[in-house]
């Protein structure tokens, strides 16, 4: 007889959430307890993004959910919504968490409590990490950490994140609250507020797809916006008339509905937290405010302002350089060593070096960009400038319907729009995110840089020298943001028609930042560019590689070696023996041009070249030729792309790049073969000018369309790259024909 034991079922991993105010060292508290090993995704059916790390307990690993910030349950922007629906069990494919860890500013005990007294409702075991001590301490303050403990009756640590200070005991007292399910007792409400909620719960039985919770209701009794009321009160009307009846009662009581619970909850911590906080030395003076009042001068702030995003640029600018080159050169390595192995197959390697290899540079190349960029913006993130900045921006963006939270995805879009528009989650007005998102493109993002540094060295700063080549470049940067601020007033007056919505920021002191959380930040923001936009860059320029390779004519190659051949051969005064034998090897500076002539050959020959030349005669007002057409067309994928597609038609080659000698000098000397400007330069500087601003106000690159028609959908993905081809068409036409009229 065989006896089977049944194993006992597998322990199913605990799942920790992470919730806080804003500027509470959260997510450097979320990175010291995970120790950066972190997961990052999407919630289900949103595009907030998820962020998961394992913490290690005595029970085990358990995964730690890091919440957006959030001031209160009253969700109103996505982020917080999200939040809401995690805490609550109610987003799809997420189960409700186990335990809570709410972080506390510990300067601002009482207003960072409202969260956490809002959250005991949910009936969740709750740790609370009272960080930013240090901050307490140089006021000369402290809590009674035990006497506060005993009150809420949950496990309370001091900790500064900053330092990794009181993170082992945090994870320690998460152990505890886990296997002790401690909770915070909810508050006791008025009997008004029970019976308004007891009232809704009948009214709503039998009309509703799920019954309500107690919790639930009070969001519907306090919050007109919440998501719950818009959920339900679709569903039958005698819900809204029951949630009515109930705000009429609290009305009677003396109470605003809409504050109701901030005013009832503030008196219970006003009473929980009496002698809490203590007095316990000499503050050591609070420096902020004195700071502020030249950061947020309006004149001296928004000089400071300017001269900082100057040095970013310029450091994004300069300290990317070496580090490019690397890349390219490695690139080009690649492209050499896998040519030479499929050299027998000649479409196949082409496909991969030119496809593929090349593809994936488009993208990579400009990783050290972001990378810089995103420290510089999680430094002055960390600092607590970024929220002055966004303050001083506000004036600036609010006449036009947008507020200082647009101010962060649009400086993200400098590097990438593709970050700034997913940044945009934190607006809680859906049209005054709509409207950021279909502006932000107009930042000049760093695949556009090249094509900058490629004209300004060739027909600048030749002419004019390196102060006025920098202005140029300046200059080239500040133009999408001088058309994006009119074009947001003409999208929230005409188009999605929104209102200024009241801008609440609040401005965090100023921290040493914390170098481990603004290294992984500028690492996590190069990881998203490249998971999200390299791919659809990657295919993009594997089409754009088909049709400047295709159609092959078999003939062509023979046609070109043999007018080549015969021209060098007379060029060396008939010595045919010379030319073919340096056309015998492969290296030779002969053999590198002739190569050079059959790709140009082909290229002109290709659907691409046709495109270009069909549409050449629009482009033609603007001081385009057929061949930058059919540039400007190749650098959908990716902007940069221009250069070496310019190389390739020119028979340079391609893989010259922005700093490329030949290729400078190629283009100034480049002439109009026929037509009214025959024997004249192509490339003025009015055409260098018309081509830049064209590419400062055209859309990013087919990446930031599809991001865009991933959050808005495809309709308004597409009247973007309509809108801004046109406004970058009208934009150039007008600085050629402006700029020639001009003498330049």
């Amino acid at each position: 007889m065989t006896t089977t034991i049944a194993s006992p079922p597998a322990q199913q991993t605990k799942q920790i959430a992470l919730i806080g105010n804003p500027n509470t060292g959260k997510t450097s508290l979320f990175n010291c307890l995970t120790g950066m090993r972190q997961r990052v995704g999407n919630y289900p059916g949103v595009t907030v993004e998820k962020k998961l790390g394992t913490v290690y307990l005595a029970q085990g690993p358990a995964t730690l959910i890091d919440l957006p910030g959030a001031y209160s349950l009253a969700a109103s922007s996505l982020d917080e919504r999200v939040a809401v629906d995690v805490l609550s069990g109610h987003l799809p494919g997420m189960e409700r968490p186990d335990a809570v860890v709410c972080v506390v500013d510990a300067t601002n005990l009482k207003r960072n409590l409202f969260l956490a007294m809002q959250i005991a409702e949910l009936g969740i075991p709750m740790v609370i990490a009272l960080n930013l001590w240090d901050s307490l301490e140089a006021r000369g303050q402290t809590i009674d950490v035990d006497e506060l403990e005993k009150r809420l009756g949950v496990p309370v640590v001091a900790t500064v994140a900053r330092k990794s200070t009181g993170v082992s005991e945090l994870r320690e007292a998460i152990s505890n609250a886990i296997q002790q399910e401690r909770c915070i007792a909810p508050m006791i409400w008025p009997e008004e507020v029970d019976e308004a909620v007891k009232e809704i719960q009948i009214a709503a039985k039998g009309h509703t797809t799920v019954a309500l919770t107690e919790l639930e209701v009070r969001r519907m009794l306090f919050d007109a916006g919440s998501a719950v009321m818009r959920r339900v009160e679709s569903q039958h009307e005698t819900v809204r008339n029951a949630v009515q009846i109930g705000r009429e009662k609290l009305r009677k009581l003396g109470l605003n509905p809409m504050a109701a619970e901030a005013v009832l909850c503030y008196k219970h911590l006003e009473k929980l937290l009496e002698g809490i906080v203590k007095q316990a030395g000499e503050a050591k003076g609070e420096k902020s405010e004195s700071i502020d009042k030249l950061m947020l001068h309006r004149i001296g702030g928004l000089t400071i302002f300017g001269v900082l995003m100057y040095v970013v640029f310029q450091a994004v600018y300069s300290w990317a350089g070496p580090l490019m080159d690397l890349i390219d050169v490695a690139k080009g390595a690649v492209q050499g060593v896998v040519g030479g192995w499929l050299e027998p197959w000649p479409i196949l390697g082409s496909l991969v070096t030119d496809g593929i290899i090349e593809g994936v540079g488009a993208f990579v190349i400009f990783l050290p960009q972001i990378l810089i960029l995103f420290f510089f913006i999680s430094l002055l993130e960390d600092t607590g400038y970024m929220a002055r900045a966004a303050f001083l921006m506000d004036r600036l963006f609010g006449w036009c319907g947008l507020n200082g939270k647009s101010f962060v995805p649009m400086l993200s879009s400098y590097a990438c729009a593709i970050p700034g528009i997913l940044a945009t989650r934190t607006i809680e007005d859906p049209k005054a995110r709509m409207v950021t998102i279909l502006v932000a493109p107009l930042m000049s993002c760093s695949a556009r840089l090249p094509v900058y540094v490629l004209l300004i060295g060739a027909f600048v700063e030749p002419r004019y020298g390196v102060r006025i080549a920098g202005l140029a470049l300046f200059a080239m940067h500040l133009l999408g943001l001088a058309i994006a601020i009119p074009a947001a007033w003409l999208l929230t007056k005409y188009v999605v028609k929104t209102k200024p919505q009241p801008f609440l920021l609040e401005l965090p002191p100023y921290r040493v930042p914390r170098m481990q959380d603004v290294l992984y930040r500028m690492w996590q923001a190069g990881k998203e560019f490249i998971g999200r936009a390299g791919t659809i860059i990657l295919a993009i320029t594997i089409i754009v590689w088909a049709l400047l390779y295709f159609p092959r004519p078999v003939e062509l190659e023979a046609q070109v070696t043999e007018q080549f051949t015969a021209q060098q051969i007379a060029a060396n005064d008939g010595h045919a023996d010379l030319v073919e034998a340096e056309l015998a090897d492969p290296d030779s500076a002969l053999s590198v041009e002739l190569g050079n002539k059959i790709d140009s050959a082909y290229t002109n020959q290709s659907y691409m070249a046709r495109i270009g030349k069909t549409i050449q005669p629009v482009f033609e007002l603007a001081g385009f030729d057929w061949k930058i057409t059919v540039g400007v067309v190749a650098s959908f994928p990716a902007r940069e792309v221009i250069i070496s597609t310019l190389g390739v038609i020119y028979s340079l080659g391609g893989d010259v790049d922005e700093d490329s000698p030949d290729l400078k000098t190629t283009l100034a000397n480049a002439k109009w073969p026929d037509g009214p400007h025959a024997g004249q330069p192509i490339f003025t500087l009015a055409v260098a000018f018309s081509i830049m601003v064209f590419f400062a106000l055209c859309q990013q690159c087919g990446a930031t369309v599809a991001v865009i028609a991933k959050e808005l959908g495809w309709r308004w993905a597409m009247a973007s790259f309509v809108s801004m081809t046109a406004m970058a068409w009208i934009g150039s036409v007008l600085v050629y024909q402006i700029g020639t009229a001009l003498g330049f």
